[in-house]
């Protein structure tokens, strides 16, 4: 009997291939664990030789799994979000699974409520929430959750399963390196404030300075963007106090860069200047961009594992965490931590008089 090459191949066509029963198709399709290495290893070269891809929607009503996950995210026109995407895509992909994104025009929790449900009705198997704000976050713990949750950049302390960069490390490591260059104190030029990520690298640059004994000046905040880290620079250029700018993010460290151009002062010689998450154009700024490197990828790896260890569990502890009322305590949820790195480019340098 010759197959219909018009046909998609069925599991009776990888039975046939294999010499096997329908039903042991079935058992490697699932990954049980009651067949014989050599078995399972002729079912695989029978499947890939016939490019034979499983009925997810026949699977799904036997297993009650669609191989799909949800991500909810937020301004994927910003580096750090859509980075944070590509690596949850890319992990969810390598996982075998598919992917459901909604991307939030606002951080509202009416909004984030649409999202849950609308993934609901996709009957998803996870959902991956992409946590910028801390308001989000607490949000998402008073909302029921059919499915296992686990947020990036998210807020450790309201119970939900979490994957984040250390961001006051980052902090922390820009403000070191400028101290160890010599500078006597670093201003910063943070993020928004109700940002987790920039309340963080604002926490690692002042605790820094304090541990060292230097003078902490009053922080100044952006929205991201390089025009607001322009009208900063604009401001710093007239401070003639000011060595070393730690900026919360490259784009805003870029608009520092020229409103110091425009004024005259040199970038390093007079002002050094540090950027944080290492975007692909920083090292062609001139000068190359000191900058603090995030492993997306690694953070979208770590995820998509936890997620898939709730998935192996009936009911994982954590599924439902949420804060504490009072008499019982919250159920712990894993927390994964990423470090960041420091790149040290041409923008960094010993101070020198103006």
């Amino acid at each position: 009997m010759v197959r219909n090459p018009h046909r998609s191949p069925v599991m009776a066509d990888v039975a046939r291939v294999a010499g096997v029963s329908h039903q042991t198709v079935s058992r490697v399709l699932n990954d049980h664990p009651n067949v014989r290495p050599e078995t399972r290893e002729r079912v695989l070269a029978a499947i890939e030789g016939l490019g034979y891809r499983r009925n997810s929607t026949a699977r799904a009503l036997v297993t009650r799994r669609t191989d799909t996950l949800g991500v909810i995210t937020f301004d994927t026109t910003l580096y750090g979000p859509a980075s944070t995407l590509h690596g949850i895509e890319r992990a969810a992909r390598d996982a075998g699974y598919f992917l459901s994104i909604v991307s939030l025009r606002d951080l509202t929790r009416a909004d984030l409520a649409e999202a849950l449900d609308h993934l609901a009705r996709q009957q998803v198997d996870g959902i991956v929430v992409i946590v910028p704000q801390s308001a989000v976050a607490v949000a998402l713990t008073e909302m029921p959750q059919q499915v296992p949750v686990v947020t990036v950049e998210g807020d450790a302390d309201v119970g939900l399963a979490v994957v984040n960069v250390d961001q006051h490390m980052g902090g922390a490591l820009v403000t070191e390196h400028l101290l160890r260059l010599g500078h006597r104190t670093v201003w910063h030029l943070a993020g928004p404030e109700d940002w987790l990520e920039a309340q963080a690298r604002l926490s690692g640059w002042r605790e820094t300075l304090l541990a060292a004994g230097a003078p902490v000046p009053p922080p100044l905040y952006g929205d991201w963007s390089p025009r607001s880290g322009y009208r900063n620079g604009q401001r710093l250029a007239g401070m003639p106090d000011v060595t070393a700018v730690f900026v919360a993010n490259d784009q805003m460290a870029l608009g520092v860069v020229r409103a110091l151009h425009e004024a005259r002062i040199r970038v390093p010689e007079e002002v050094s200047v540090v950027g944080f998450d290492d975007i692909p154009e920083s090292e062609f700024f001139a000068p190359p961009l000191t900058t603090v490197a995030q492993d997306f990828a690694e953070v979208g790896r770590k995820a998509i594992a936890l997620l898939l260890d709730a998935l192996a569990e009936e009911e994982p502890p954590w599924r439902h965490a949420g804060p504490a009322d009072g008499a019982t305590p919250a159920p712990a949820a894993p927390r994964v931590v990423v470090r960041p790195q420091l790149v040290v480019r041409r923008s960094s340098a010993p101070p020198t008089p103006r």
